[in-house]
């Protein structure tokens, strides 16, 4: 049986500003950790780069698809699934919602189509 969030753990992740995010290397060392925006959505945590699929931390995740982020006082090993893009448009509306603050443009890089192509579900290890 999978693991699931806490509705604690959801509730903290959701609400932390920052993640912390670091892939498993093939060694089994973690990849030197990465700052980076977070969301929730219903009863999933999701995190995108905004840089798109190029970007250094978000290939690491792809080789082992296991890492460990920091969130709100939570610190978990979790693996990174590929998301359902049919969510794409509720995961742009709480990136909008929850970073609105920011400038327009960086909100706009986080919901573009490149960003959005990095759509990651982080689950429970």
């Amino acid at each position: 049986m999978a693991k699931a969030w806490t509705n604690d753990e959801l509730d903290r992740v959701g609400a932390a500003e920052e993640l912390v995010i670091a892939s498993v290397r093939r060694d089994g060392a973690l990849n030197k950790p990465r700052t980076i925006w977070v969301v929730r959505v219903d009863d999933g945590i999701y995190v995108r780069s905004v840089y798109g699929p190029t970007s250094h931390w978000f290939r690491t995740t792809r080789t082992r698809q296991e890492g460990h982020i920091r969130a709100g006082g939570v610190d978990k090993d979790v693996s990174f699934l590929d998301a359902d893009h049919d969510l794409d448009g509720q995961v742009d509306a709480a990136y909008r919602s929850k970073y609105g603050h920011y400038a327009a443009e960086i909100v706009q890089a986080i919901t573009s189509p490149e960003a959005s192509s990095t759509t990651t579900l982080l689950a429970p290890r």
